[in-house]
């Protein structure tokens, strides 16, 4: 990749570390271009079942260059989405079958927290700090933060962290349900990969099913997200189910209950 990220692979799980720290990996043109890139690569990879997102050390991601945002330069305007631009093409990271999982080691600032909420879900470092600050700064989101924050916390501590532009720590950001688990920093990685590891032992057919199921269930009533599901699960079993494949996954069910369970 560039030097702007890193890419790793460990186990059918592709690692893109944002690799700008002396700006905090603050989002500029060019590392856009290039985080995109590596995420595209992976969501086309065979070899790839689970992405995961992380910045280099202290931090997340600061969000936009205000330094480049503020010389007059329109390019990183123009990463918001235009008029006809799909759904699922409108946040910072592009669209594919793959979860996405963010590991976010330290703060996620404003457009760096629109980049963690365009991940599937998160897991936290405790050195993890969540703040939208567009009010403050004077711009506007334009990557989904006003849908998929109060998805994830209820509009109204949305509209709160929205407009105070405070900081929320890791905990609080577990205790509001935004994040799925904070760990200690240096277990982060792998924690998180650990969680990779479960998501790629899954049948990935069935996975990209499930998350394309969830996508398209929450850009419709939900009414609608039962028909999209029961019209996803009829396609599905329509294809045809080999009793016995089923039977013998389900034993390996039993027994990983059983083994995490003890």
């Amino acid at each position: 990749m560039s030097e702007l990220v890193r890419t790793e692979v460990h186990h059918r799980t592709l690692v893109v570390t944002l690799n700008r720290p002396e700006a905090r990996n603050a989002l500029s043109r060019q590392l856009i271009r290039d985080l995109r890139a590596a995420v595209r690569d992976g969501q086309g990879d065979d070899a790839i079942d689970v992405i995961v997102l992380t910045g280099a050390d202290p931090a997340f991601c600061a969000g936009l260059d205000l330094k480049e945002l503020g010389s007059g330069s329109s390019d990183l305007a123009e990463t918001a989405p235009k008029d006809g631009t799909p759904v699922a093409a409108r946040g910072p990271l592009p669209p594919g079958p793959k979860p996405v999982i963010g590991a976010i080691n330290g703060a996620a600032i404003t457009g760096g927290f629109e980049l963690a909420l365009a991940c599937d879900f998160l897991v936290a470092s405790d050195r993890a700090r969540f703040a939208d600050t567009h009010a403050r700064v004077g711009i506007q989101p334009w990557w989904g933060l006003s849908v998929l924050l109060p998805q994830a916390i209820g509009v109204r501590r949305a509209r709160e962290m929205s407009t105070t532009g405070n900081f929320c720590d890791a905990q609080r950001a577990l205790d509001w349900g935004l994040v799925n688990h904070v760990v200690p920093h240096d277990d982060l990685l792998r924690f998180t990969r650990g969680l990779a590891a479960d998501i790629a032992s899954s049948d990935q057919r069935a996975v990209r099913q499930i998350y394309a199921t969830y996508a398209e269930g929450s850009r419709v009533t939900v009414g609608d997200a039962w028909l999209v599901e029961s019209d996803a699960a009829a396609a599905w079993q329509g294809k045809g189910l080999d009793p016995d494949e089923i039977e013998r996954r389900r034993q390996g069910v039993v027994d990983r209950g059983r083994s995490q369970l003890s």
